[in-house]
């Protein structure tokens, strides 16, 4: 996969990213710059910035510093975008998202299967005035058919969290093309280095870097991407002061003033330095857990006690055509049920490897039965429209060697 004007892989362009920009006294990391204070020569430059003429320094280190601006450059270009804004988590990301772009009154449609707390957010959205269909979003038949002359706004995930769901994402790129919609797709599960959305179309990309980007389960972030194929011009919901300069640029300029400064939901320049050094082995870590996962969803898919493997790579999976023909593996989540769920507890206590805890796209395995924890506060009924088994498990595949992850399964299952 591609990702700079060099004709660079991801990777080489990612580790060499800090340097394109210049780095202090030839380091080779961008360095940590903690001010919360930038100053200015002349007091013009100061009034520029703050009515958006000057563009040359940073203002308060809540809209961003020189380290955060180094990480939105260095994902800006990872998903092929014209421009970045960090946040200190995946859901300030989201939440900046929804708050910024949809006023009372707007409809937005989603898809039924996604991340528990986005979930909770559109709860949230509702609460505000916007209108929000769930639908199959595997199908773009039911995306259509969920349009609204009010409707603003598409939103998705790549491979839906936990039940690895693919939205027909090509098919509700072209749809929102052809009706003007804010098409927003959550690119966390597969990351930019198994998948860019922009080539289905997607207007901003969001990616929570605490997860598959960052990698190492020691950092909080999220970001927005724009990838520069929507028109922000005609786009009623664009406050006035920001419809100034290039029009490709005011979605994100309004996400950062109305989503990061009001709401102040910083990325801290200690924790953009770490997801920045995290992501130089991007490639390499979801290449190596998405190897591993779909060994072991194939070991589990043939194991008497499991009923049913949720993987994208696996033939079995509804969506298997799909996700070959856009990703380049399978990613590191898969899902299985248990033949007997009331084993489910004793099961997961007899494994050694996989960490009982939450949380995604670590270095180390994680496990959590999904009902009882993560989907709680859903309710039953929203589980089953999402396809959400009461005994489901969900793995979060590591680094670990394929070999060992497959013996403690066996120990555990036999």
């Amino acid at each position: 996969m591609k990702s700079s004007p060099d004709n660079h892989a991801l990777t080489t362009d990612n580790v060499h990213s800090d340097r394109r920009f210049g780095v202090e006294h030839g380091g080779i990391h961008k360095p940590i710059h903690t001010s919360v204070q930038y100053g200015f020569d002349r007091v013009e430059d100061l009034i520029g910035a703050f009515q958006g003429t000057y563009k040359g320094g940073y203002q308060y280190a809540r809209q961003g510093t020189p380290t955060t601006a180094a990480l939105e450059a260095k994902i800006t270009a990872l998903e092929n975008g014209v421009g970045t804004v960090c946040f200190a988590t995946g859901m300030g990301a989201i939440s900046a998202v929804f708050l910024t772009l949809l006023r009372a009154g707007d409809h937005l449609v989603a898809s039924r299967y996604i991340f528990g707390n986005t979930n909770s957010l559109l709860g949230t959205m509702e609460g505000l005035g916007v209108a929000v269909d769930k639908v199959d979003a595997c199908s773009v038949e039911a995306v259509a058919a969920a349009i609204r002359p009010e409707t603003r706004m598409v939103f998705v995930e790549t491979i839906a969290n936990p039940r690895t769901q693919i939205a027909d994402l090509a098919g509700i790129g072209e749809l929102c093309r052809q009706r003007g919609l804010i098409f927003v797709v959550d690119n966390t599960i597969t990351s930019p280095a198994l998948f860019r959305p922009r080539a289905v179309g997607a207007s901003l990309v969001i990616n929570s870097l605490t997860k598959t980007i960052a990698g190492h389960g020691e950092a909080l972030g999220g970001a927005v991407t724009d990838t520069g194929l929507f028109d922000w011009a005609p786009y009623p919901n664009i406050f006035a002061p920001y419809r100034k300069g290039d029009p490709k640029a005011w979605g994100l300029v309004q996400i950062r003033k109305k989503g990061l400064r009001d709401t102040g939901a910083t990325l801290s320049s200690e924790q953009a330095h770490r997801i920045s050094v995290g992501s130089e082995t991007l490639a390499l870590r979801v290449q190596r857990a998405s190897s591993t996962a779909l060994a072991l969803a194939q070991w589990l898919e043939h194991h008497p006690k499991i009923d049913a493997v949720h993987y994208p790579f696996l033939p079995s999976h509804a969506q298997h055509e799909r996700a070959k023909s856009l990703f380049a593996a399978g990613s590191w989540l898969l899902s299985f049920e248990l033949s007997d769920p009331t084993t489910l507890v004793e099961v997961l206590n007899r494994l050694s490897l996989p960490i009982k805890a939450t949380g995604l796209g670590d270095t180390r395995t994680l496990i959590i039965p999904v009902a009882p924890t993560i989907f709680w506060e859903a309710g039953q009924e929203a589980r089953a429209a999402m396809g959400i088994a009461e005994g489901l498990i969900r793995l979060s595949i590591g680094l670990e060697d394929e070999a060992d992850l497959i013996a403690d399964f066996e120990r555990a299952l036999a």
